[in-house]
């Protein structure tokens, strides 16, 4: 199952980053988001599948699409007997800020998994902690910070002051960023898209070294997807920002025990584990979406668990085939 439906996945996240991409620069946000969801929705009831989407965008009275619990796939009792059950996780655009204002690291993303293979994750936030393959299993996030920027440094064989620790630019994170600093550590600040940032920890050559601090619960589960293909690791804690979310997460099947660390296999538990992205605006991992006469060329990556290789794939998408394009390596 996993290589072909690793290919199918990108297929979705490529429509995605296209539809999006078209919105570089113009502002409008909210218009990008939603170009994105429609096509990546759009694409997947194209393909042989009975998916169910267990993280979307919110609930189905909140979504008018990809909302938690709507199944995908091609339509139709015929279509739908035949076809691979999976659970889905979809951010049809992570970073819709950097679309608007036209930066870097706007990305299209999904992971799959057989169904029961990928936490229910409420619309909370996690305490998180990512790192690469190298780093794996020689940090601890109930340890502070200062412990793990040296952990990290001894397992890459570096000093302190040559690693890069990427945290989200928010208020809550001021002191995690000043013990950081105090530990003589590099920090990235990003505004948007720390599962982009959280990625490249696994990925050499983009001087990523690990990410901390506080993000969105769904967005964690994607990314341990990804990590968990690529050898890295996340651990993350429950960060709940009132009882209705501790409610949500324990009628999710959730420990409501903010103690509790989930590690990446506890994120993303799944045999068949499959991961797809697709860069909208170019960034540290992924170049973005590049229109020409007559089509568009993209950049993504895809990655299937068992299989035990990462495929970066660049595509030329041809609307016009009265243009045909000029292709440059």
């Amino acid at each position: 199952m996993e290589p072909l439906l690793a290919l199918e996945m990108v297929r979705v996240t490529e429509a995605a980053a296209i539809a999006a991409a078209r919105y570089m620069g113009r502002g409008a946000k909210d218009d990008a988001d939603r170009a994105a969801t429609e096509a990546m929705r759009r694409t997947m009831d194209e393909i042989d599948m009975a998916g169910t989407i267990v993280i979307g965008e919110g609930e189905r009275d909140e979504a008018p699409m990809l909302y938690i619990g709507e199944e995908v796939g091609r339509k139709g009792a015929e279509a739908r007997e035949g076809s691979t059950a999976i659970d889905i996780a979809v951010d049809p655009l992570e970073g819709t800020n950097l679309v608007a204002h036209g930066q870097a690291n706007a990305i299209t993303v999904l992971a799959a998994a057989e169904r029961g293979g990928l936490l229910h994750a409420p619309d909370t936030y996690l305490e998180k902690l990512c790192v690469g393959p190298v780093v794996a299993g020689k940090v601890d996030i109930t340890k502070s910070a200062t412990e793990n920027c040296h952990r990290i440094a001894e397992a890459l064989g570096r000093r302190v002051a040559d690693i890069t620790i990427v945290i989200l630019e928010r208020p809550r994170h001021d002191d995690l960023i000043a013990e950081v600093r105090a530990a003589g550590a590099r920090i990235k600040l990003i505004s948007d898209g720390d599962l982009s940032a959280a990625i490249s920890t696994a990925v050499s050559g983009t001087g990523v070294h690990a990410v901390m601090g506080i993000g969105g619960a769904p967005e964690g589960v994607i990314t341990a997807a990804a990590l968990r293909c690529l050898g890295g690791e996340i651990q993350a804690r429950f960060r709940f920002r009132n009882d209705e979310e501790r409610a949500r997460a324990k009628s999710m099947g959730n420990d409501d025990d903010e103690g509790r660390v989930y590690f990446t296999a506890d994120l993303a538990s799944g045999d068949n584990l499959v991961f797809a992205a697709t860069g909208v605006t170019g960034g540290d991992l992924l170049e973005g979406v590049r229109f020409f006469g007559g089509g568009a060329r993209t950049h993504s990556l895809v990655m299937a668990y068992h299989e035990a290789h990462v495929r970066f794939i660049d595509t030329v998408q041809m609307f016009d085939r009265s243009r045909p394009p000029s292709v440059r390596l």
